[in-house]
C-alpha cells in the first residue's frame, strides 16, 4: 500500500503526465492531489513506497496559480501537507519556495525561471494579460495545467498549443485552421475550422484524462414554476422596462427584464420552500442581486442559518442542523467543496454549461458520505427559460443577441 493512498486512476494519470500537458478530470476527481503527486515524482519522490521518501533537497520552487477563493480558503495547503510542503518556510521541510496565489496576480511571476508551475482551473483563454504572462512563464519553467473542462472551442486551446510549441503565435494558428465569416462586422466572426484532424491529434497529445468512476448518482430534476405571461409578452412587444420605467435599448437589457419577470414570480419561491422542507441543508445558486434579496427575505422569518458567498460577502457554510448557502455563480461556481449536504437548487440557471457543471461539482466529491445527490432546476416555460435550458442541454452557452436580437430590428 502506497503511503499516499492515491487511487489507481490518479497514479495512471501521474505516469502519463509530462511537462506542458493538461490534467483533465471531472469536478471532484482529485486533480489537486494528483498534480502535486506528479511534482513529487518529478523531484525524485517515490509514490509507491510504503513510507514517505523525501525529494531531492531543494526541489524546484513550486508555484500554484489558482482561484482567489482556493487561495484564501487555503485549500491547496491541505493538499500540500502529506508531501511535507508548505507556503510557510518555517513548516516546509525543504529549502524551496512554495507559493499559492490567484490568477489575478499571475503577472507577478513573469520573471520566475527554473521553477515548477501548477495552473489550476483553466484561465488561459484569449489573448489578454493572463495569457501573455502564462506564455512567458511557460517558456522558462516546467508546468502543467488542471481543468475539468479544458475547452469548448479550438480557440480555447490556442494559448496551450503555443506554449507547447505547436504554433508560433495566434496568427500562425488562425492562418492554418480558422475559417472566418465573409460578413463584415466590427469583430471577425469564426464560421468554422479546417485541418481539424491535426488539431485533434495535438489536443490528444497534451490531454491526460483521469479515468474517474464516480460512486455517486446525480439526480437532476426540473421543477417547473409559473410566470407572469402578460408582463413577459408586454416587455418583448413594447421594449419597455417595467422596473425602471424606461425603454429597453438592447437584447441584453430585454433578456435581463425577461429573466427578472420569471425569476421573481412567487411560484418559484413557493417551490423552493417546498424543496427546503425535504432538504433542510441546501446550497442555492443564483445569478442576480435581486434574486439574493428575494432569497434572504424568504428565509428571514424561518429558524434556519443563512450564509452567502458572492461579490459582497464571503461567509463559510453553516455548521448546524438546518441551513441554506446562497451562492452567486460568478463568485462561487468553482474552487470550494461541500460534503455536508446532498442537495443543490439552481434558483435560476446560468447561461454557461461549463459554469453549471462546475457549480454541480461542489457537492460531488470523492469523500462525500452521500451516494445520491439531488439537483433541482427551477424554471418556467417562458421562452427565455426554455431557450437557456436548450443551450445547456446542447452543452453550449446561451446567446442573448441571437435569442432577443430580432426584437430590435428596424420596424
Amino acid at each position: 500500500m502506497s503511503w499516499l493512498n492515491l487511487r489507481n486512476y490518479q497514479l495512471d494519470a501521474i505516469e502519463n503526465l509530462e511537462n506542458g500537458k493538461i490534467l483533465c478530470g471531472g469536478v471532484g476527481s482529485g486533480k489537486s492531489r494528483t498534480s502535486i503527486g506528479y511534482y513529487y515524482k518529478e523531484q525524485d519522490g517515490d509514490l509507491y513506497s510504503e513510507e514517505y521518501v523525501p525529494m531531492n533537497d531543494p526541489p524546484q520552487d513550486l508555484y500554484i496559480i489558482t482561484t482567489a477563493r482556493k487561495r484564501d480558503t487555503k485549500e491547496w495547503e491541505g493538499e500540500l501537507t502529506p508531501f511535507l510542503l508548505s507556503t510557510n518556510p518555517e513548516i516546509n521541510l525543504y529549502e524551496n519556495k512554495v507559493v499559492v496565489d490567484s490568477w489575478n496576480n499571475i503577472a507577478k511571476y513573469k520573471e520566475v525561471k527554473n521553477a515548477f508551475f501548477i495552473f489550476d482551473e483553466q484561465r488561459v483563454v484569449g489573448s489578454g494579460a493572463w495569457v501573455k504572462a502564462f506564455l512567458k512563464i511557460a517558456k522558462a519553467n516546467n508546468w502543467i495545467l488542471l481543468s475539468a473542462t479544458p475547452g469548448d472551442t479550438w480557440m480555447d486551446y490556442v494559448p496551450v498549443f503555443i506554449a507547447n510549441g505547436f504554433f508560433k503565435n495566434k496568427t500562425d494558428f488562425t492562418s492554418n485552421h480558422v475559417i472566418y465569416s465573409r460578413v463584415v462586422t466590427n469583430f471577425p466572426k469564426i464560421d468554422g475550422y479546417y485541418n481539424t484532424g491535426r488539431l485533434i491529434r495535438l489536443r490528444n497529445k497534451i490531454l491526460v484524462d483521469m479515468d474517474f468512476k464516480r460512486k455517486t448518482i446525480a439526480k437532476h430534476e426540473d421543477v417547473f414554476v409559473d410566470y407572469d405571461i402578460l408582463t413577459y409578452k408586454a416587455a418583448g412587444r413594447d421594449r419597455w422596462d417595467p422596473y425602471k420605467n424606461e425603454p429597453i435599448l438592447n437584447a441584453g437589457g430585454l433578456c435581463y427584464v425577461w429573466r427578472k419577470i420569471v425569476n421573481s414570480d412567487i411560484s418559484r419561491q413557493t417551490a423552493l420552500m417546498e424543496l427546503f422542507e425535504k432538504h433542510p441543508k441546501m446550497i442555492i445558486f443564483y445569478n442576480f442581486d435581486y434574486e439574493l434579496d428575494i432569497l434572504k427575505n424568504l428565509f428571514e422569518e424561518t429558524p434556519v442559518d443563512v450564509a452567502e458567498w458572492n461579490g459582497h460577502k464571503h461567509q463559510e457554510i453553516p455548521d448546524s442542523d438546518s441551513w441554506v448557502y446562497l451562492v452567486q455563480y460568478n463568485a462561487g461556481a468553482e474552487g470550494w467543496n461541500c460534503i455536508k449536504t446532498d442537495t443543490i437548487v439552481f434558483f435560476s440557471e446560468n447561461y454557461s454549461y461549463k459554469v453549471m457543471q462546475q457549480a454541480a461539482g461542489r457537492i460531488d466529491r470523492l469523500n462525500t458520505p452521500f451516494t445520491e445527490l439531488y439537483y433541482y432546476h427551477l424554471k418556467s416555460k417562458s421562452g427565455i427559460d426554455l431557450a437557456i435550458a436548450r443551450a445547456l442541454k446542447e452543452k453550449k452557452k446561451f446567446n442573448e443577441t441571437k435569442f432577443a436580437g430580432k426584437n430590435f430590428e428596424k420596424r
